[in-house]
């Protein structure tokens, strides 16, 4: 089933929004139009509920109790990874990769020290990571460290190093290092 999901609906009248919706029914293409705004977050519940009508309930292939066959290490990364690019928005192209030197418990306190390289694939990517003063890498360690709490169930000594490797996603050896591989 195909259904249409009109955004921006904020944007228009009641009138303008009807001749739309009547105009895509009339392709006869559709089997349902959910109008929502996304900005303003009406009405999501209901093209959430429409979503699921149309899903399947596939085999369980975990227990219960696992949320994913993936290491803490990629998980961690991947934190770091996703605030990287918050922070940055659209100042450095997607070529950011985590890369998790060290992570070790500490036998004495419930605090998991980790250290972690972002690497980027241009000097002047790197300065927009670390920002003047070094302010968007502190912010991006604090929001990262609050998640990686969040996610190990204890405290984390979070280091965060930024290096340049030019090009690095043209280099089958530093994808396969960065944990991204063809399946």
């Amino acid at each position: 089933p195909v259904v249409l999901v009109l955004n921006k609906i904020d944007q228009l009248n009641e009138e303008e929004l009807f001749d739309l919706m009547k105009m895509y029914n009339a392709e006869g293409v559709f089997e349902q139009i959910v109008p929502i705004s996304a900005l303003k977050g009406r009405n999501i519940n209901e093209l959430l509920k429409v979503i699921k009508s149309h899903l399947e309930e596939g085999p369980q292939y975990f227990p219960d109790y696992m949320i994913t066959d993936q290491p803490e290490r990629v998980l961690v990364s991947e934190l770091i990874r996703e605030k990287v690019l918050h922070y940055i928005h659209d100042e450095v192209p997607h070529g950011v990769a985590v890369e998790i030197e060290r992570m070790k418990s500490r036998k004495d306190k419930e605090i998991v020290d980790i250290s972690a390289v972002i690497y980027c694939e241009r000097d002047s990517h790197k300065g927009i990571i670390i920002g003047k003063n070094g302010r968007k890498l502190k912010g991006i360690g604090k929001s990262a460290r609050a998640d990686i709490e969040l996610l190990l169930g204890s405290q984390a000594n979070l280091q965060l190093w930024v290096k340049v490797k030019e090009n690095w996603r043209n280099l089958q050896n530093y994808v396969s290092n960065f944990g991204y591989t063809e399946k």
